[in-house]
């Protein structure tokens, strides 16, 4: 199992860095994704909601909306250039339910029973021992409240995905899937498993098949570069990224590819 250390400082390292483009158009999948997995949770006025690896708060903003002036949002992640969006967003809403903070699984601090909901969308994946990782946000879920947990299914943005990582292990093949973290719970199947393994009762799962438009081949490269593939981009030196990078968006002209394929996963647990 990865060092739990280095994992975090991996995915801390990869997300500051992607922070130039993760809030691009492009990307605009992580607020619908985000805003998909809150419209699924009825969150009341007046609740207090966790949101862990948040981002620049896709899912926590649409939380705090819904929350109201007398509830409140805490959005944790450890990419502090994530956070800093997040803030300006929230400010620029004039959010004061929200507050966003630097932290990660192991060090939340926060007391038992202590949350209406707890959130995390695509960020489970990023702890080696994510068993571990469900047992501390269910400890912090409330009687009566619920664990989110939203991850990618089958198909990532296929077929660019697919291609990225040929394009990857043409030119460098001990780089292919190296960090590649949310294939372990690719399926509804494993990823009720991991929740029912850390705990987690009354859990459902609901698997969506959903399409991500591209105005441009471009797009794909702006999504590779602010999210998390961008870790694997950045060990590549110059040439060899431009390689790569005209593979893939040579691919996506000659087939004329408009639009990619994502499976998304959204795990809801009741206590």
């Amino acid at each position: 199992m990865q060092n739990k250390q280095e994992a975090l400082v991996r995915a801390k390292t990869v997300f500051n860095a992607a922070a130039d483009h993760f809030d691009a158009p492009a990307l605009s999948f992580w607020n619908r994704f985000g805003q998909q997995t809150i419209d699924q949770l009825s969150l009341r006025p007046g609740d207090r909601i966790l949101d862990v690896c948040c981002g620049s708060g896709a899912s926590a903003i649409p939380a705090a909306i819904c929350v109201g002036s007398t509830g409140q949002v805490i959005g944790i992640d450890i990419a502090e250039s994530l956070l800093e969006l997040g803030r300006e967003k929230a400010q620029q809403q004039g959010l004061k339910n929200l507050e966003f903070q630097s932290g990660d699984f192991e060090n939340l601090g926060f007391p038992s029973d202590s949350f209406d909901t707890v959130v995390c969308v695509f960020g489970i994946f990023f702890v080696p021992d994510m068993v571990a990782a469900i047992r501390e946000l269910w400890r912090m879920v409330r009687p009566g409240g619920k664990l989110a947990i939203t991850s990618w299914g089958e198909k990532v943005f296929e077929p660019a995905n697919q291609i990225f990582w040929q394009a990857i292990a043409a030119e460098r093949p001990d780089l292919y899937k190296q960090f590649t973290p949310w294939d372990q719970i690719k399926d509804a199947g494993s990823l009720k498993t991991l929740l029912e393994s850390g705990g987690a009762t009354q859990v459902e799962v609901f698997a969506a098949a959903e399409t991500h438009q591209l105005t441009a081949p471009e797009d794909w490269w702006t999504m590779v570069l602010g999210g998390g593939c961008r870790g694997t981009i950045d060990q590549l030196d110059p040439p060899t990224g431009e390689q790569v990078r005209q593979i893939n968006l040579q691919y996506l002209e000659t087939h004329q590819i408009h639009a990619l394929e994502v499976d998304v996963l959204y795990a809801i647990a009741h206590k």
